[in-house]
């Protein structure tokens, strides 16, 4: 370690190049840092449109939607097209979502997760998936509108802004703060009209997604992720 007027730097390119070199084994979804997903490919993954940061290999990409519940949502609904790339050939594919944290899941046959649309990073090609818009309420919609329904078996990569928290329902989150839940369990609006107004917007103090059902857990994150209106 060089000190260069009061600035500590690294001790020569060498060392920096083989400190953040990609990790070598660790299976097919690997994080390379806690922000840095590593796919290796051989055949095909599904990606958030606009993850890619880079790749190695022969790859290539094509937009696509759910083939499920009447084709994929349009852009007057949601403010976007397709949300999911198919990444399809042999090499490595590295994806991040604005530094957002990056959650590997592993999931079982018939095991099934919602994921807030925003927070879906990327999942194999066998997982089942389909888009399913949410219930809007008072101008304001849970999770930017849409989630993303994802059976397995297979891996799946989910993205949070810090760490997450997973808490057993029955329970009352902010649709902000709210990542994903559970396929046993589905949320209800509850409205708080002591707090209607009192931010000068519709927010998740104001509506709450309420899971009454006892069984299922609901993944939340300590950020309010707010979507602008269009």
């Amino acid at each position: 370690m060089v000190v260069h007027g009061g600035i500590r730097v690294n001790n020569g390119l060498k060392k920096f190049k083989e400190e953040n070199a990609p990790r070598k084994g660790g299976g097919k979804f690997q994080l390379e840092n806690p922000k840095l997903l590593d796919i290796e490919i051989d055949g095909a993954v599904m990606a958030k449109i606009g993850s890619m940061i880079a790749y190695s290999g022969d790859i290539s990409f094509e937009q696509k939607s759910s083939g499920g519940i009447k084709g994929f949502l349009k852009k007057s609904v949601t403010g976007e097209g397709s949300i999911m790339m198919k990444a399809e050939g042999e090499g490595h594919l590295y994806l991040a979502d604005q530094a957002k944290e990056v959650q590997v899941l592993e999931l079982d046959e018939d095991e099934e997760i919602s994921v807030n649309g925003n927070d879906i990073l990327a999942f194999e090609k066998n997982v089942g998936w389909d888009i399913k818009m949410m219930k809007s309420f008072g101008g304001a919609a849970a999770g930017g509108l849409f989630n993303v329904f994802l059976e397995g078996p297979g891996y799946i990569a989910i993205t949070t802004h810090g760490d997450p928290l997973v808490l057993p329902t029955p329970v009352r989150t902010d649709p902000d703060a709210t990542v994903a839940w559970s396929s046993n369990v589905s949320p209800d609006i509850n409205t708080d009209r002591n707090l209607k107004g009192f931010l000068g917007r519709p927010s998740g103090e104001t509506y709450q997604l309420e899971f009454p059902k006892e069984g299922g857990f609901v993944v939340v994150q300590p950020f309010e992720e707010v979507f602008p209106e269009e």
